[in-house]
């Protein structure tokens, strides 16, 4: 009777070249064991004792180990406890009968499942399913957020980005309606606008919300280093891939994963991420068989991306298909009004993650807000914030670390006879005072009043009385 094809792995458990140790003292056992698995494309490093299986160890790399616990000179619960496996090797250990509470105690010290003897060699690849759960449950767990964190840096839309809140709840309900295959969604702004916090809010909106969260910072990475983090390698693919590494595509699955700053991936790479997106399949470094994969992306940029295409830089091709749904972040100098809203959110966010009482800010600190430019933009501001708050307590805060224009000093242009009244001085109503003097000595324009007071033009915009004046 001719021989029957053996099975394929589940769900890609293991791959042609996969290594795997065996340790078990049984040598008729081990052999039956190690000749299914080589059918399954495994290279298969034997071993019959502790001592034999601790030089293996030490020489190779295993992508999975499957043990006998109890071996003629000693119990494999040793290695576990000597962490002698690498924390890439997924374990699965074999117990004869009444030999469960051990291999309990194998799982507390960290293998990933175990098989009670006797069992047939058809069961393994189900035990090896549940070591590659747990280790993409792990790979997600690297690139897990604080949800503090996150929450610190919940976003606020106020009425500077109504549009932008417009256009998520309408990605939103469609990624609700479809479900599975999301269409990618392409973040652009510049640095600090909060690409990484808006990408994250779209997640934990969307059907996903329970789902991983997995994010690359794409200019963190070497070329050389940014296709093997992505996609993932087999063993032996490059020099240093002693062992097989799930790459980000396969950790998301089913979540969401994002790539911030896309354009500095290399023409090689963002022809595969484009692979990934249109055809649901990633292929590891090294690999021969196709992935499923079921990723919805979020990418972001601080450049523009047609900028980029048009200077030969991105791939046309994949920019088309991220700017399906493209959301543009606007500087925070060009949000106007909402600085001083949006500066309150942030120091009710940042006093409560450091158990401080949120302080008031005073007008001073007020106008110094609006009178920068902000180059770090939200960032930038959240930082100076916290600066603020760490270095005043529960004072109120006039950010006076920020400074003022570069004109002439108080004492250089107010009365020295004046002094401030008893009964109160309204300091908005001198700034608009002061306001209205330069628009008048530069003919109404508004760069030019600003330059004469050492503050933007956002600023003096913003205390004007009635519509904007033009430049």
């Amino acid at each position: 009777m001719p021989a029957q094809p053996e099975p394929a792995f589940h769900q890609g458990a293991i791959s042609p070249g996969s290594g795997i140790l065996l340790l078990e003292d049984d040598a008729p056992f081990r052999k039956r064991l190690a000749a299914y698995l080589r059918r399954l494309g495994a290279e298969v490093t034997e071993a019959g004792r502790l001592d034999e299986a601790r030089r293996q160890l030490r020489d190779l790399r295993f992508e999975y180990a499957l043990v006998d616990l109890h071996l003629p000179d000693g119990e494999v619960l040793g290695l576990l406890r000597d962490g002698a496996f690498s924390e890439n090797t997924g374990v699965v250990v074999m117990t004869a009968f009444g030999g469960v509470k051990q291999a309990v105690e194998a799982m507390r010290l960290g293998a990933g499942d175990y098989l009670s003897k006797p069992f047939e060699p058809e069961e393994l690849p189900l035990a090896f399913v549940r070591c590659r759960s747990q280790r993409l449950a792990a790979r997600r767990s690297e690139h897990r957020r604080a949800e503090v964190a996150a929450d610190v840096d919940q976003i606020f839309f106020g009425h500077s980005l109504r549009g932008v809140q417009a256009h998520l709840d309408t990605i939103v309900a469609a990624e609700r309606r479809l479900q599975r295959r999301l269409p990618p969604v392409l973040i652009e702004g510049e640095t600090g606008t909060g690409k990484s916090v808006l990408a994250r809010w779209l997640h934990r909106q969307g059907p996903r919300a329970a789902e991983p969260f997995v994010n690359l910072n794409c200019a963190a990475l070497p070329d050389t280093l940014a296709e093997a983090e992505l996609f993932g390698h087999e063993r032996g693919a490059f020099t240093d891939a002693k062992i097989a590494r799930v790459g980000l595509f396969e950790a998301a699955d089913g979540g969401t994963l994002f790539l911030d700053e896309i354009g500095s991936l290399a023409p090689p790479t963002q022809a595969k991420v484009l692979t990934a997106i249109e055809e649901g399949t990633i292929r590891r470094l090294g690999g021969t068989r196709e992935i499923s994969i079921d990723a919805r992306l979020i990418t972001a940029s601080n450049r523009n991306l047609g900028d980029l295409v048009r200077q030969g830089a991105f791939r046309e091709d994949l920019y088309h298909r991220l700017n399906l749904l493209r959301i543009e972040l606007p500087p925070l100098r060009a949000r106007g009004s909402d600085i001083l809203p949006l500066a309150r959110h942030l120091l009710a966010k940042i006093a409560a993650r450091h158990r401080l009482k949120a302080p008031a800010v005073t007008a001073e600190g007020e106008a110094r807000l609006l009178a920068q430019e902000w180059r770090g933009n939200v960032r930038e501001l959240a930082h100076e914030i916290e600066r603020a708050l760490i270095f005043g307590g529960e004072a109120p805060l006039d950010f006076a670390a920020l400074g003022g224009g570069t004109g002439p000093r108080a004492a250089e242009w107010r009365n020295p006879a004046w002094r401030l009244p008893d009964t109160g001085f309204s300091l908005n109503g001198a700034v608009d005072e002061m306001i209205a003097e330069a628009m008048r000595e530069s003919g109404n324009n508004v760069s030019a009043a600003a330059r004469r007071l050492g503050v933007t033009r956002d600023f003096v915009r913003y205390r004007l009385p009635g519509k904007r004046a033009g430049s």
